[in-house]
């Protein structure tokens, strides 16, 4: 009875110990106190049983390490807290393991500076927040990493310098305040050379608007809030010469260039091709006639729809060129739309 005595007790003792090991080392998971807060080590999983995240809470609150996975387990994110429940450190991964992004966290607003990464582990873009916020400098870069784009930010909108890559070696730059771009406006093309430079007034053009190709200004614009009031070209005929958009009537080719009406009747022969002149009017006057022959015209010179003697469709053309018209059905639908518009403003 005494050897028996001494074996229970011996199991007993056994048990015990177990059961404080387990304590110690095992503790019980998803644990809710009187107060209704988590506390200790909690997993949380769906209905299959896969991860959904893992980590421990202190009175309701996330503490160190909080892992969230993919449903095959793989790691999906990770925050890393040194201010329980609100300020972490923030990792997001893709589902074959890539880091995306990194930054802060601070009450569930992205804080501080955040890294975007793509799937080669590039940086992509480097942005600012301020809870939530964008604030402070943006950049991002292009797959070859290269900058792409520079860009302060206050209180969500773009304010102070900004500066954009336009090709290889070419790029734009100019102002905003407060999300509107305010003042100079100038963009370079890859041979460093200036292929425009205008003005803004809160965020519409305004005041002078020039072009450039390869360095050579060759369209001067005027802009009043937003609304053109002149645009002239320039044009080598044969020697250079400034022409307003509004007094050329037709625009057609003739060998290497172009033979230019004007709506005063005279003529003048350029050595720039049509479609270099057609670039410089602009298509919101310019509107072509016939796209085998490569007839442009001022929309303003399109009087509408005549017969010639033997009582075919022509264009009434205004003033008349020494040219014929017969329009196919696409000019047809032109001067009809054409019509509509001025029938529009006439109301």
């Amino acid at each position: 009875m005494s050897k028996y005595c001494t074996v229970i007790r011996f199991f007993i003792a056994a048990t015990l110990t177990v059961m404080s090991c387990s304590a110690t080392f095992c503790p019980a998971q998803n644990k809710i106190d009187q107060q209704g807060r988590r506390q200790g080590h909690w997993i949380k999983t769906d209905k299959d049983g896969s991860r959904i995240f893992e980590g421990d809470f202190k009175d309701g609150l996330e503490i160190g390490t909080f892992n969230y996975y993919y449903p095959d387990g793989t790691l999906k994110i990770r925050n890393i807290y040194t201010v329980p429940g609100r300020f972490c450190q923030h990792e997001a991964y893709d589902e074959k393991g890539h880091l995306l992004a990194k930054g802060f966290y601070n009450q569930k607003n992205r804080d501080s500076i955040w890294t975007i990464y793509n799937e080669q582990g590039r940086v992509v873009k480097i942005a600012g927040y301020k809870m939530g916020v964008k604030q402070g400098a943006h950049i991002v870069f292009n797959a070859n990493g290269d900058t792409a784009e520079i860009a302060t930010w206050n209180d969500n909108h773009r304010h102070g310098r900004w500066w954009k890559r336009i090709g290889k070696h070419g790029y734009i730059t100019g102002t905003y305040i407060n999300g509107i771009m305010q003042g100079r406006l100038t963009e370079y093309g890859d041979d460093g050379k200036m292929l425009r430079d205008g003005n803004y007034k809160d965020g519409l053009k305004d005041g002078n608007y020039r072009h450039f190709e390869g360095g050579i200004l060759t369209v001067d614009e005027r802009w009043q809030n937003g609304a053109l009031t002149e645009r002239e070209i320039l044009l080598h005929a044969p020697n250079d010469r400034w022409i307003s958009v509004h007094s050329i009537a037709y625009i057609v080719p003739k060998g290497n260039g172009a033979t230019v009406y004007l709506t005063d009747g005279s003529r003048l022969a350029c050595s720039d091709s049509p479609d270099l002149i057609s670039q410089r009017t602009g298509d919101e006057f310019f509107v072509i006639l016939d796209r085998k022959q490569r007839i442009m015209s001022n929309t303003s010179c399109i009087a509408g729809i005549a017969n010639d003697a033997d009582g075919r469709a022509i264009l009434d053309l205004q003033p008349k060129p020494p040219f014929t018209i017969f329009p196919d059905e696409e000019c047809l639908r032109m001067v009809r739309s054409l019509k509509r518009i001025d029938e529009l403003d006439e109301q």
